[in-house]
């Protein structure tokens, strides 16, 4: 089970590890936590565009139904309502209503029934900052943090109300976008002589001074990059097809950095670090 915040981040962070998976016959599901009306058109192609901006809810849930289609995987709404990214200082109020400002026992208990029917063994969310500060990242992983333990607790999300109790075996922390990938295609397109979409990102991990994760997971799945980039493209009013998400050459991708990583944050069962699977210690333990 993948839980994310909108529409889109499915295909941004893990969709290669899931497609992998999905190959092996591993049911995969998307939990989206909100429907992303208040996501901006981030694809300069169709901004302006005034039936996209009036019916923004329902074109993000077409493009997420393409995505869907084309990595394979089942996926569920939990229901709420995108939060906004708010700009400005000071910062502005989070608008009424907004999934960020449910209460995190409440709201995860959303997540407990779907933890509950679909009976995951695996399940991957955000860390703490919610792999950048949108209150709706940082919401989900609340409430998966909450829901992971919850699914299990039969006393806090009762049974009658819930389904039955299940105990999820590990959860992980999508780390998709850490600093050693990033130097490393950076430097690969450096020493072939091209742009490199990548300095100014660089600049500004140094301003922020963030705060290198723990990558204890890397899942070899470069034969899926293509999958993942044709399911992010679905997402057309996030992603410009020619934009930076799409300037390292796919053979570059492939040969400097085959994997994508994953910070292991709970465990129920044995298993060694690093790991190259995200049900190592699951599939000995059958």
């Amino acid at each position: 089970m993948a839980v994310h915040a909108h529409p889109d981040d499915e295909s941004s962070k893990g969709a290669a590890t899931m497609a992998k998976y999905v190959s092996e016959g591993v049911d995969v599901l998307v939990v989206t936590c909100t429907g992303g009306e208040r996501g901006d058109i981030l694809n300069p192609k169709l901004q302006g565009d005034t039936y996209i901006q009036e019916h923004i809810h329902e074109v993000r849930k077409k493009e997420m139904d393409e995505a869907r289609e084309i990595l394979g995987v089942k996926q569920e709404w939990l229901g709420f309502v995108d939060s906004g990214l708010p700009e400005g200082d000071p910062l502005p109020p989070l608008p009424e209503g907004c999934f960020a400002l449910e209460d995190v026992d409440k709201a995860a208990g959303e997540l407990v029934r779907q933890i509950r029917a679909f009976r995951p063994q695996v399940i991957t969310t955000y860390d703490e900052n919610g792999g950048y500060p949108h209150p709706d990242h940082i919401m989900t992983h609340k409430i998966s943090m909450v829901a992971f333990d919850g699914a299990a607790d039969a006393e806090k999300y009762p049974e009658s109300e819930f389904g039955p109790v299940f105990a999820p075996r590990k959860l992980y922390y999508n780390q998709g976008f850490n600093r050693p990938r990033t130097e490393a295609l950076h430097q690969a397109m450096l020493d072939r002589g091209l742009e490199s979409p990548y300095g100014e990102w660089l600049k500004r991990w140094d301003e922020f001074e963030r705060v290198e994760r723990t990558l204890t997971t890397h899942v070899p799945c470069a034969d899926f990059y293509e999958i993942r980039d044709k399911a992010l493209i679905a997402h057309a009013t996030q992603i410009d097809p020619d934009g930076g998400w799409f300037r390292v050459p796919m053979e570059i991708q492939k040969e400097v950095w085959p994997t994508e990583e994953y910070e292991l944050a709970k465990s129920l069962v044995d298993t060694s670090l690093p790991e190259d699977d995200l049900f190592a210690g699951i599939r000995d333990n059958a």
